[in-house]
């Protein structure tokens, strides 16, 4: 059984899609983040940078309990531990570390920075930073809909890849990104091809606090 530590955000929404792809048996813990739960020294223990998500798998490598922290570290040992959604040989492995390296270095933190902004009250520096970190999320989601341009998933054919699983959970607040999919339908198409996925649905709808 697995534990996962989260809350309701696109990073912890990325682990509970994976778990129900990969079909794992697990149980959510909530971490208040407006609590500042993340600081106990219980979670802190197994994400020493106080963020969520963060997985205790009691059936880890050589059955001993293993406890991993990183949306994109979970997501390869996930991948890993079931043979699901990452390709065995490295040429076809690559797009799918590249891609996910995208999300995780751009296309998270960039959207990130919108809802901070967001949440200012108006002032020149607000402006500055929706414009900044607004555009630059245009950018990468102008980068993802070329990229899906005549293909199904993001990195892999036949079925997604543990990047369309991090992608995807940023992608549902585009909304709050300021990012309508009207001039984006390669990216619409792509997210309504995940999202009618039955599994992918279930690690929406599962409770994840907030």
């Amino acid at each position: 059984m697995i534990e996962l530590h989260t809350w309701n955000t696109p990073n912890g929404r990325k682990i509970s899609v994976a778990l129900e792809e990969m079909g794992l048996p697990y149980t959510v813990k909530i971490v208040n983040i407006s609590k500042k739960e993340q600081f106990e020294p219980s979670f802190l223990a197994i994400s020493p940078n106080n963020r969520i998500p963060a997985i205790i798998d009691s059936d880890g490598p050589d059955g001993a309990e293993i406890s991993v922290f990183e949306s994109g570290a979970i997501l390869l040992y996930l991948a890993e531990k079931t043979g699901k959604f990452l390709p065995t040989s490295l040429r076809d492995r690559v797009p799918v570390l590249e891609w996910l390296m995208w999300q995780m270095g751009g296309f998270g933190p960039m959207p990130g920075q919108v809802h901070h902004f967001l949440q200012q009250p108006e002032s020149p520096a607000r402006e500055y930073g929706l414009k900044r970190y607004g555009d630059e999320t245009k950018r990468l989601y102008g980068v993802l809909d070329r990229r899906l341009a005549w293909r199904d998933f993001v990195a892999t054919s036949g079925e997604p890849s543990v990047a369309d699983f991090a992608i995807l959970g940023w992608a549902w607040r585009h909304e709050r990104h300021l990012v309508p999919f009207t001039d984006l339908p390669n990216v619409a198409a792509w997210y309504e091809r995940m999202m009618a996925r039955p599994a992918t649905k279930r690690g929406f709808e599962v409770h994840l606090g907030g």
